[in-house]
Protein backbone atom coordinates (compact mmCIF):
# COMPACT_ATOMS: atom_id res chain seq x y z
CA UNK A 1 0.00 0.00 0.00
CA UNK A 2 1.53 3.56 -0.77
CA UNK A 3 1.72 6.30 1.96
CA UNK A 4 0.30 9.24 1.57
CA UNK A 5 1.60 12.48 2.90
CA UNK A 6 0.21 13.63 5.59
CA UNK A 7 -0.08 10.23 7.42
CA UNK A 8 1.28 9.81 10.90
CA UNK A 9 3.84 7.28 8.86
CA UNK A 10 5.47 9.54 6.80
CA UNK A 11 8.60 7.90 4.70
CA UNK A 12 11.87 9.02 5.69
CA UNK A 13 12.06 10.97 1.92
CA UNK A 14 9.15 12.77 2.46
CA UNK A 15 10.53 13.94 5.81
CA UNK A 16 13.53 14.79 4.47
CA UNK A 17 12.03 17.32 2.45
CA UNK A 18 9.55 18.49 4.33
CA UNK A 19 12.72 19.59 6.28
CA UNK A 20 14.64 20.72 3.07
CA UNK A 21 11.83 22.67 1.20
CA UNK A 22 8.96 23.69 4.24
CA UNK A 23 5.37 21.71 4.15
CA UNK A 24 3.95 22.39 0.89
CA UNK A 25 1.21 20.45 1.83
CA UNK A 26 0.55 22.43 4.75
CA UNK A 27 1.04 25.61 3.59
CA UNK A 28 -1.68 24.84 0.53
CA UNK A 29 -4.03 24.00 2.78
CA UNK A 30 -3.56 26.91 4.95
CA UNK A 31 -3.98 29.29 2.30
CA UNK A 32 -6.93 27.50 1.04
CA UNK A 33 -8.71 28.03 4.44
CA UNK A 34 -7.88 31.59 4.60
CA UNK A 35 -8.75 32.03 0.58
CA UNK A 36 -12.44 30.03 2.00
CA UNK A 37 -12.86 32.32 4.88
CA UNK A 38 -12.42 35.71 2.68
CA UNK A 39 -15.08 34.29 -0.04
CA UNK A 40 -17.37 33.90 3.38
CA UNK A 41 -16.83 37.28 4.61
CA UNK A 42 -16.98 38.39 0.59
CA UNK A 43 -20.28 36.68 0.17
CA UNK A 44 -21.89 37.68 3.33
CA UNK A 45 -23.59 35.48 6.15
CA UNK A 46 -25.88 33.52 4.18
CA UNK A 47 -22.99 31.53 2.59
CA UNK A 48 -20.68 30.89 5.93
CA UNK A 49 -21.30 27.04 5.69
CA UNK A 50 -18.72 26.85 3.24
CA UNK A 51 -16.90 23.24 3.91
CA UNK A 52 -14.59 22.83 6.24
CA UNK A 53 -11.17 21.68 6.17
CA UNK A 54 -11.59 17.06 6.93
CA UNK A 55 -9.59 16.27 10.29
CA UNK A 56 -7.00 13.86 9.85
Amino acid sequence: MARIPGEADHSPIYEDLVRERGDVVAEAQTAAEHTQHQAAQLLGSHHADLPHRRQA
